[in-house]
């Protein structure tokens, strides 16, 4: 029997040699040299256990200023999209509930991810496709100060956009496969 891959060593390969080589996120990059990155699994079989989590990662937030953002990787029992999006729901209505709104910020991937207005082939999914599913708790203040030195925060989607669908869903799908397994 094969063990499994390390669902934080896949997440930290796709940070590294996906958003950050291809630019997906102009600001990762930094966040990854600086050592910023907090990487924690959890399983959401047991969704109000994952959901505690995310709120345990708060306060480690709120006690850890030198951690800029932290990646919560779900690491069984979102499979599906839609389940994932409805638990999403759940958690952001909670983050607003306990007074965190305008503190932190989920920005959600997922191995699945289709945008509202796209079709699944579209390659501009991959700009929120992942090897696993996950919530990226950000920093509010960190993400404003990022992007008022951004030359262009308005243009970051469409760059990204145009530069996945120049290399294709097939080449994407591949990649994402294989830091999956990594």
């Amino acid at each position: 029997m094969t063990a499994s891959p390390d669902p934080l060593a896949a997440t930290r390969a796709w940070v590294e040699t996906f958003v950050v080589a291809r630019d997906v996120c102009p600001f990762a990059g930094r966040e990854v040299a600086r050592d910023t990155i907090r990487y924690v699994a959890v399983s959401a079989h047991d969704r109000e256990a994952a959901l505690l989590a995310l709120f345990d990662e708060c306060r480690h937030l709120d006690e850890t200023p030198e951690v800029e953002t932290t990646l919560l990787v779900l690491t069984e029992g979102l499979e599906d999209f839609d389940d994932y999006l409805d638990l999403l729901d759940i958690a952001e209505a909670l983050l607003a509930e306990q007074g965190y709104e305008g503190t932190y910020q989920l920005a959600s991937f997922h191995p699945n991810y289709v945008f509202a207005d796209a079709a699944p082939e579209d390659p501009a999914n991959f700009t929120n496709r992942s090897p696993l599913p996950m919530w990226h708790l950000l920093r509010e203040a960190g993400l404003e100060r990022a992007l008022a030195h951004h030359p262009d925060p308005e243009g970051i989607p469409e760059r990204n956009i145009a530069a996945l669908r120049k290399v294709g869903h097939e080449a994407l799908a591949r990649e994402l496969a294989a830091l999956k397994g990594a």
